[in-house]
Parts: C-alpha cells; structure tokens; sequence
C-alpha cells in the first residue's frame, strides 16, 4: 500500500488558510479562509472564472498554492488518500477503452500494492459502490455510453469504492436533465448520511440554498459563506456576479438569474 498521511482527527477535515493562486497578474483565489467539518454539504458558488475549479485543485493536492495552506485533518493535501476529486466531465477522455467496473476500481488503486492485481476484497468494495449508485447492470458498458447522469454516478461510485471522507465535484450537475439532477442530489444525501464531507460547484443558487449546509460565495475572494439565508442577500450576490446577474423582486421573494451566458468553464 502506498504511504499515506495521518489523520488528526481533533482537526477540521478541511482548513484553507489564507489561499492565493496566482496566474501572472491575476489572482485567481485571494486570501481565502475557511474551514469545514466532517459530513458537512457546502455549495461553492460564483461566475465563471471565479476560481472554483482552481480552489478544488488546490485542496485535491494536484495544483500547490501561491500562498497560504491547505490541511486535511492537520496535514498537506499530498499522499491523503480522502480525497476524491471529480471534475467537470467537459474534461473527461470519455472515448477512453475502459467500462464502468475499472473506473470505480481506479477508486482502490492507491489502497493496493503496486503491481498487484485487484483482490476480493477490491472487487466486493467496487459492487457495493455501484449498487449505491445503482449502476450494477451498466458495469460492462463503455464510459461513453453512459447519459451524463449515470457518468456523474459512476464518478460518485469511484469516490465510494475508494472510501473518500472529503469529495469535491466541480460542476456535476452542468448538462444534466432534471431527473438525472435529482439522482445526483438524491446521491449527496446519501453521503451525507455516512458522514462525507462533500464541495460541490455550482451555478444554480436555489439547488445550492436547498440541498446544502453552508454555501461559499466566491468570485476570487470570498464573498460570503454560511448558511443561505445570511450568504445569498441581494448585496451579497451583486458583489459576486456584478452585472452579469439579475435580481428581480417577485412580489416581496427576490428571484436570481444567471446572466452569463456559458455554464462549465474552467475556473
């Protein structure tokens, strides 16, 4: 098994402290600072470009900082085997040759030996995961014959099989139709009731102030974080999306919408 790092668990399973990223003159994440605990639900919400998919790769450990820390239970996000990360499927090879079953068995390849073959244990972890995302019948078939939805689920198994306490999913239900949004949402509360700590990415405020806990307000500084009803106010959501959002007050319930005019892009 691969070395990994150790968990102090009377630490927040996420701690970002003052987090810059910077792109040649532009800071893409300026200053960030937050924390969050263990089985926590928390939206990330802002613009395109924003810096949401920059935050995630930093906290994934596969884009190191500028300045400032990231620690997962007390340590640097390099070598935890916690974190799953997925991405947003524009990037994803999907005409790769691998089928639904060896994706979610990527998800125990850092548990195993190197140079050795899946064990039954390995085999069992990958079946339960995909009965949980009910893909067991699709776990032959070829990644690109999947609908969205069922790709998003099949990344969620990955992220199960391989025990991940802290999932970050950048922008998952992006393209998707509305019941296979549901499927996908339906999937984080079933996290949440085994204690996952999920991020999720998304442009779509009134699934961010219904399916989750906390929501972070980015648009390259934090903007707000908290619960709904002190994060998404009309002052608020003007600072972080300017003109490209409009707020219409619907007899006394204000009404965002998203002005811009390309969902998916990378952060």
């Amino acid at each position: 098994m691969y070395p990994h790092t150790h968990h102090l668990k009377d630490q927040p399973i996420l701690d970002v402290r003052h987090l810059t990223v910077v792109y040649g003159q532009l800071h893409v994440v300026d200053d960030l600072t937050f924390h969050l605990h263990p089985g926590e639900r928390v939206a990330v919400v802002g613009p395109n470009g924003a810096g949401k998919s920059t935050l995630f790769k930093v906290v994934a450990g596969v884009l190191l900082p500028t300045s400032g820390e990231v620690q997962i239970y007390g340590n640097g996000p390099s070598k935890h085997l916690c974190i799953a990360y997925i991405p947003q499927r524009t990037t994803v090879d999907w005409r790769f040759p691998v089928n639904v079953s060896d994706v979610v068995m990527m998800g125990r390849a850092a548990k195993m030996k190197p140079f050795s073959w899946p064990t039954h244990n390995d085999y069992q972890a990958v079946n339960r995961a995909l009965e949980i995302v009910d893909l067991r019948s699709l776990s032959g078939r070829q990644i690109s014959q999947l609908s969205g939805g069922q790709q998003q689920r099949m990344f969620i198994a990955r992220a199960l099989a391989q025990e991940a306490e802290l999932i970050l999913m950048d922008e998952p239900l992006s393209g998707l139709d509305v019941p296979s949004q549901e499927g996908v949402l339906a999937l984080l509360e079933t996290l949440h009731q085994q204690g996952v700590t999920v991020m999720v990415a998304t442009h779509d405020l009134d699934q961010a102030s219904t399916y989750f806990d906390r929501i972070l307000l980015l648009n390259h500084k934090m903007i707000g974080f908290g619960p709904a009803a002190q994060v998404l106010t009309t002052e608020k959501l003007l600072q972080a999306f300017g003109g490209k959002l409009k707020i219409v007050d619907a007899e006394g319930d204000f009404v965002t919408v998203d002005d811009s005019c390309c969902h998916g892009g990378e952060d």
